[in-house]
């Protein structure tokens, strides 16, 4: 219990420092640190994942920051998906399976250090170009302006983050946050919030499908989330004065570590 609450506190501390796409490192954690193969890990990280996503998205609402009906209908196309991405990953071999989480890996930690590097040149990053996004805010009411290319946009993010969870127990992130900055001129506070509500819920009904076939490792995955989700609440109160780029940076690079850690283990 003490070692399952100890790397579920990392987890917590590095999604509050890194944002969205830290909590990657959950599966590895748990599938080198228990033993476990990478199905029966993923429904443990989604249970962490979506204890430390709640805790953000409730401090998000109570801001006003989160547009909340895009993170339903992203929410509810999601957690339809997930079902066949849990499917998936209990059909594949676990050497393949083990293969698509390493080469994730590998692509979040590429795109969060590029994504640094650029934010220590001074390059903006890559969002809408003004009058081209899909999802346009109504500057009076500050809500979107509801249209097909709009839903759709969203709708496939739902899409990959529901896959993703059912397949990998990755909250997903990594993918909303930047469709939302292609498709909506949100500003990012209002993207991160939104992205974390998706997260809790479509990681929730990840982890509500595992318990209802028996599949959740209850004796893990509870200090293992509790541990998460208290070090997100610590990591929030000090990651203004401590995160940064060469913070992301840093965990790029280990998080890249991990994953030539895990093809290796393929290989051997």
């Amino acid at each position: 219990m003490l070692l399952a609450a100890a790397l579920g506190a990392l987890v917590g501390l590095v999604l509050a420092l890194t944002g969205a796409g830290g909590a990657i490192i959950a599966v590895p954690l748990l599938v080198f640190g228990f033993d476990l193969d990478l199905a029966q890990a993923a429904p443990i990280a989604l249970l962490a994942v979506a204890a430390s996503a709640a805790l953000g998205a409730v401090l998000g609402l109570r801001a006003g920051i989160v547009r909340y009906r895009a993170a339903i209908l992203m929410s509810v196309v999601g957690s339809l998906l997930t079902p066949l991405g849990v499917l998936l990953a209990h059909r594949l071999p676990e050497q393949w399976l083990s293969l698509v989480f390493a080469l994730v890996l590998i692509f979040v930690a590429q795109r969060m250090f590029l994504q640094a590097r650029s934010e220590l040149c001074g390059v903006p990053p890559i969002t809408a170009r003004p009058g081209t996004a899909a999802c346009k805010l109504d500057q009076d009411s500050g809500r979107f302006r509801w249209t097909a290319p709009c839903a759709r946009a969203l709708a496939q993010a739902g899409v990959i983050t529901g896959l993703l969870s059912g397949l990998l127990g990755v909250g997903g992130g990594f993918v909303i946050v930047p469709a939302l900055r292609r498709s909506s001129d949100l500003p990012m506070n209002s993207i991160v919030a939104t992205s974390l509500l998706v997260v809790a819920i479509v990681s929730s009904s990840a982890v509500l499908g595992a318990v209802a076939a028996g599949r959740l490792e209850a004796a893990v995955a509870a200090p293992f989330a509790a541990g998460a989700a208290l070090a997100m609440l610590t990591g929030r109160l000090v990651a203004g004065r401590i995160a940064g780029p060469r913070l992301q940076q840093g965990f790029s690079v280990a998080a890249g570590l991990v994953a030539v850690l895990m093809i290796g283990s393929l290989v051997v």
